[in-house]
C-alpha cells in the first residue's frame, strides 16, 4: 500500500522521525555467527487490574504464544537474566520477543527484577508495552496537569497520528471514539498529556477543556529501549481497545508473530421459503409456536417474504458487497405453493437471483430433529416410550429431511455445499432443560449424508464440538432481531416484554436473570426499534467482528419482509466498520464450511500450544516453526515474506491489514515451516 510502510532489518534499534523502528536482533558487539535466536513468544506480567489481561486475551485470540507471570501469585518465578535468556547450541537465545507489563515499573523503581528486565530488553532489542500508566516524565510525558487532562473519556474522539498510520496502526482509517454506553456512569478514564523528547504519539485526542491535542498512546524510545505507553484504562470488551488491539500486537511483536487476525462477519437468514409465526402483542407470546400458555392456533397472518423483498435483498447485497447465507426449507416452500394455486412469486424471484446468495440446507420441512416433542403443556417436554425412555426422531426421518432438501436444490440448480447443515431450531443437538443430550440418531444421519458442519446456537454452546464421528458444530450468534417480528412496532413490543420488569408490564425475565438488565422504562413502540434496538444490536455485532471471531450471526427470513428490520442493523455494522478501518482491512465474509474449518484449525493450534509442542524462533531474517504433524501453523509477517521450500520459494500468505498471514504448513519433505523475511 502506498500509504503504509513496514521496515524490518536485522540491525540495532532505530527510531525514525515518523516513529518507525527496525528490529534489533543482535546484542551490542555480537558477531554474525553469534546472532541470537529470538523465540516467538510474549511475556505477560499481569497484576489482575484488566489492561494486561486484555492484551493477553488478544494474543490468545490471534494464536500468539505467551507466558503469564501473575504478580498476585506468591510462588511466581522471579524475573532474572536466566529466566529471560539462555544459550541454545552455542547461540544466545532471547526467550521472549516482547514484554507486556501492567505499567512501566510493577516491580519497584530500583528492584533487581526491573534491572534484569531492562537489561534484557536493551541487549536483544525487545519492546515493552506499558498496558496502562499515568502521565509523567519517566514514560516520556509531561504531567497531565500541564496542558493536559485527567478524567473520564466517555464519548470522546481520538485520532491516529501520521506516525501511527505509517506504523503499527495503519490499518485504521484515522478516527474512533471512546464508548459511552451508559451516560450515567463513567466507562473509561485516562490521562491526556504532552509528549517530551523521545516520545512519538500514535493516538491523539483534543485536550478536554483546553486547547490543542494530547497523546493517549505512543512510543517512548530512551536508554536503548522502547516502550509503548498507554495512558487510558480499558478492558478486553471495550471498542476502543478492540480497535487498537491489532496494532498493539503488531508493535509488540515487531510485525512478525505466530497467529493471525481478521474482521469476520457472516449472516445466516433462516427459514427461507417458509413462513414464520407472528408475535401476539396482546397475549405476549407466539400462537402456533408452542409457547402460548393455554395453547391456541395462530390466527394472525404469518410473516413471509414477497418477490419484492427478494428483489430488495439481491439489490442490497450488490450495493453493499456482502453475501447473505440463505438457509432454506424447500418443503415448506412447496407446501406454500400448493396452497396458493401452484404459484410462489417469492421462490421464483429467489431462484432467478440464485447466484447472488450462498445457499445452506435447513432441512426440507423444518422438522424438529431431537426428541419427539410433547406439546400438551408449556413448556414442551420429550415424549416417552412405554418403558419410560425418550422417544427420538428416527435416523431415517432425519436423513429424509436432509436429503430431500438437497435434492430440491440440485433439481433447481442451486449451488449447495452438502457438508453444511442448519437444523430447524438447531434441533437434534442437546436442548436444555428438556433434552440434555443429542439425539443419538443425529450423528449417524449426518455421517450418512456427508454433513461435516452443523450449526449450533452460540448462546447455548459457544465452543465447537463433535456430533457423532464425522461432524463438528459451527456456533452461531442469535441476533436480537426476533424471528416472529416483521415490523418495527412488533420488535419493540416483544423487546419490552423481555427487557422490562413486571411492574412495567414486562415478563420480569430481566429481573430474574442476573445476566440481564431491565430497561428503566418501556420503549416507545413507534421509535424504540430505531432509537434503541438497532444501535444496541449493531454495537454487539460489531464487537464480535472486532474480536477476531469468525462465528456467524443468524436472523430469519421474516426479518427481510414487511419493515425489513434486519437491514438497518446490517447497514450500521458495515458502515461503522468502514468508518473505522482502512480499505486494506475489510470485513471477511466466509461461508459456514470455511468458518467451521477456521474454528477447527484454531482448536488444534491451541491444543498444540498448550501441550508445549510448538517451537518457533527467528534468527536474523529467517523464521522457523515446527508443530505436530497435520497442525496448520498461523503466521503473520511483513509484505515481501517468502516461504522457503527445498528447491524454491514463494510469497507467503495473503495480504490483510498491511501484513501477510495464513495457516501455513511445511513444504514436501520438510518438517518445519521456514520463512524468509524481507
Amino acid at each position: 500500500m502506498a500509504h503504509r510502510a513496514h521496515r524490518w532489518r536485522a540491525a540495532g534499534v532505530t527510531v525514525t522521525a515518523a516513529g518507525l523502528f527496525t528490529l534489533g536482533l543482535a546484542p551490542p558487539g555480537a558477531s554474525a555467527a553469534a546472532e541470537p535466536r529470538v523465540d516467538l513468544r510474549v511475556l505477560v506480567v499481569d497484576d489482575g487490574a484488566g489492561p494486561a489481561g486484555a492484551i493477553a486475551a488478544q494474543l490468545r485470540s490471534e494464536g500468539v504464544p505467551y507466558t503469564v507471570l501473575d504478580l498476585g501469585d506468591p510462588g511466581r518465578p522471579t524475573i532474572t537474566g536466566a529466566l529471560l535468556s539462555d544459550t541454545v547450541g552455542g547461540r544466545p537465545r532471547a526467550r521472549f520477543q516482547g514484554v507486556v507489563l501492567p505499567d512501566e515499573a510493577p516491580f519497584g523503581a530500583d528492584s533487581a527484577e526491573r534491572t534484569a528486565l531492562e537489561t534484557y530488553e536493551r541487549t536483544y532489542g525487545i519492546p515493552q508495552v506499558d498496558a496502562y500508566t499515568w502521565a509523567h516524565p519517566e514514560v516520556g510525558l509531561d504531567y497531565a496537569d500541564h496542558d493536559g487532562y485527567i478524567g473520564p473519556l466517555d464519548g470522546r474522539g481520538a485520532t491516529v497520528t501520521p506516525a501511527g498510520r505509517t506504523g503499527p496502526f495503519g490499518y485504521l482509517r484515522g478516527s474512533f471514539s471512546f464508548e459511552d454506553d451508559t451516560p450515567s456512569a463513567d466507562e473509561s478514564y485516562g490521562f491526556v498529556a504532552q509528549p517530551r523528547t523521545g516520545f512519538t504519539s500514535y493516538v491523539d485526542t483534543p485536550v478536554p477543556g483546553g486547547s490543542g491535542t494530547g497523546t493517549l498512546l505512543g512510543e517512548y524510545a530512551h536508554d536503548g529501549r522502547r516502550e509503548l505507553v498507554v495512558t487510558f484504562a480499558y478492558n478486553r470488551y471495550q471498542q476502543q481497545f478492540r480497535v487498537l488491539a491489532r496494532g498493539m500486537v503488531e508493535w509488540l511483536t515487531q510485525g512478525v508473530h505466530l497467529g493471525q487476525a481478521r474482521d469476520y462477519f457472516a449472516v445466516h437468514v433462516d427459514d427461507v421459503l417458509a413462513p414464520d409465526a407472528r408475535w401476539d402483542t396482546e397475549r405476549n407470546c407466539t400462537p402456533g409456536d408452542i409457547d402460548c400458555a393455554g395453547g391456541g392456533e395462530d390466527t394472525g397472518t404469518p410473516i413471509r417474504m414477497t418477490a419484492a423483498d427478494a428483489q430488495y435483498a439481491a439489490q442490497w447485497e450488490k450495493s453493499h458487497g456482502f453475501t447473505l447465507d440463505l438457509a432454506f426449507n424447500a418443503g415448506s416452500g412447496e407446501e406454500w405453493r400448493s396452497g396458493n394455486g401452484g404459484k410462489d412469486p417469492l421462490a421464483d424471484q429467489l431462484l432467478k437471483d440464485k447466484a447472488a446468495y450462498r445457499w445452506v440446507n435447513h432441512t426440507y420441512t423444518h422438522l424438529f430433529l431431537g426428541c419427539v416433542q410433547d406439546t400438551s403443556a408449556v413448556p414442551w417436554s420429550c415424549a416417552k416410550n412405554a418403558d419410560g425412555t425418550t422417544r427420538w426422531v428416527s435416523r431415517s426421518d432425519i436423513s429424509g429431511e436432509i436429503s430431500a432438501n438437497a435434492g430440491w436444490a440440485l433439481s433447481h440448480g442451486l449451488s449447495v455445499d452438502r457438508s453444511e447443515l442448519v437444523t430447524g431450531e438447531h434441533s437434534g443437538l442437546r436442548t436444555l432443560p428438556q433434552q440434555p443430550q443429542d439425539n443419538p440418531n443425529l450423528g449417524p444421519a449426518l455421517a450418512a449424508d456427508g454433513v461435516r458442519w452443523t450449526a449450533s446456537d452460540n448462546s447455548r454452546e459457544s465452543g465447537q464440538r463433535a456430533v457423532g464421528g464425522s461432524a463438528l458444530t459451527v456456533p452461531r450468534y442469535p441476533m436480537n432481531v426476533y424471528y416472529n417480528a416483521g415490523t418495527k412496532a412488533e420488535m419493540a413490543d416483544e423487546y419490552n416484554w423481555i427487557h422490562t420488569a413486571e411492574a412495567d408490564g414486562g415478563s420480569g425475565v430481566c429481573t430474574d436473570n442476573p445476566a440481564s438488565t431491565c430497561l428503566s422504562e418501556p420503549l416507545d413502540t413507534a421509535t424504540g426499534f430505531t432509537d434503541r434496538i438497532v444501535p444496541a444490536e449493531a454495537h454487539t455485532d460489531l464487537g464480535h467482528v472486532l474480536s477476531n471471531d469468525p462465528r456467524p450471526h443468524y436472523a430469519h427470513q421474516s426479518n427481510l419482509a414487511e419493515d425489513r428490520v434486519l437491514y438497518p442493523v446490517l447497514d450500521r455494522v458495515l458502515a461503522d466498520h468502514q468508518a473505522l478501518f482502512a480499505d486494506d482491512t475489510p470485513v471477511v465474509n466466509l461461508r459456514q464450511s470455511a468458518i467451521g474449518a477456521e474454528l477447527q484449525h484454531r482448536a488444534r493450534w491451541q491444543t498444540a500450544l498448550d501441550a508445549g509442542k510448538v517451537t518457533a524462533y527467528r534468527v536474523g531474517n529467517t523464521v522457523t516453526v515446527t508443530a505436530p504433524s497435520g497442525t496448520k501453523i498461523p503466521v503473520t509477517a511483513p509484505e515481501g515474506t517468502e516461504q522457503q521450500f527445498l528447491l524454491s520459494s514463494a510469497a507467503f500468505g495473503t495480504p490483510y491489514a498491511g501484513t501477510r498471514s495464513a495457516w501455513g504448513t511445511p513444504g514436501a519433505l520438510q518438517t518445519a515451516l521456514t520463512l524468509e523475511l524481507p
